[in-house]
């Protein structure tokens, strides 16, 4: 079975990893800017690490096969540090036109503060501005709070939302972001976020329509095989080959290749 995998941090991994997901039916991943285990200090540590993303990890990548196509954007626990944050924001615009950039993310809360709120707008508005895909972090603390105040955040800046896609979801967020008609993620990583099981229960509830999984997997305990696992898992509690390929191939497909860029 293909598959695309729609959140994932390989900076993080090792090259064995990217071998192992060839292996596995894994044909191309979207690497979104995250928080790399310690705040940065300065505006350009960012821009070099977009460009570490842009040019080295997707020449890793291909030498096992897979695309490699990323996504730039300001992570949340980065954000209340005004002064580099804005700077980085208006230095966003000049990645946004490169080969393997194909959205804006992950972007959204952390501990929603005031100085979030500020610069998730503003990198809504930069996406919504370059008509591109744009990747939602949920916040892991006081979810169901700040996911209602990010679905608030959408609708009042007029995001489409088939250009959306709200990821870390669980059971007391999910029908809320599916019910507003956005893209909605499912984070397969075991200790702190999801389980392939409990996925597998929502996907019963809800169907594939709209729906992702992810592994997300970065430097923390996390594995880069979960999406294949958790197809292999749903096969066997029924599943049709048909619905599993929608999920990891056709929705990641549809909404990547809004952005001409996401060519497999």
């Amino acid at each position: 079975m293909k598959i695309i995998e729609p959140h994932i941090h390989m900076l993080a991994r090792t090259t064995d990893d990217y071998q192992k997901m060839a292996v596995a039916g894994i044909q191309a991943v979207v690497e979104p800017s995250f928080w790399l285990g310690h705040d940065r200090k300065y505006a350009e540590s960012f821009f070099d690490y977009f460009d570490l993303l842009i040019e080295f990890e997707s020449q890793r990548a291909k030498k096992y096969g897979l695309k490699h196509f990323t996504c730039i954007g300001l992570n949340p626990k980065e954000a209340n540090n005004l002064d580099v944050a804005w700077k980085v924001v208006k230095g966003m615009q000049m990645y946004l036109s490169r080969d393997t950039v194909v959205a804006v993310g992950e972007i959204g809360f952390d501990i929603q503060t005031d100085a979030e709120e500020e610069i998730f707008r503003a990198q809504l508005q930069i996406g919504k501005k370059n008509n591109m895909p744009i990747l939602i972090h949920l916040p892991h603390n006081n979810k169901l709070e700040g996911t209602k105040r990010t679905l608030e955040i959408l609708e009042e800046e007029k995001l489409d939302p088939r250009m959306v896609l709200v990821d870390h979801n669980i059971e007391e967020t999910i029908k809320l972001t599916y019910d507003a008609g956005y893209w909605a993620g499912l984070t397969l990583y075991p200790v702190t976020k999801m389980s392939s099981e409990r996925a597998i229960e929502l996907l019963k509830q809800y169907g594939v329509e709209r729906m992702m999984i992810s592994s997300s997997a970065d430097w923390g305990y996390s594995d880069p095989l979960m999406v294949p696992m958790t197809c292999y898992k749903m096969s066997q509690c029924g599943f049709a080959e048909q619905d599993i390929s929608k999920l990891v191939y056709d929705n990641p497909n549809k909404f990547y290749s809004q952005n001409p860029k996401f060519i497999l």
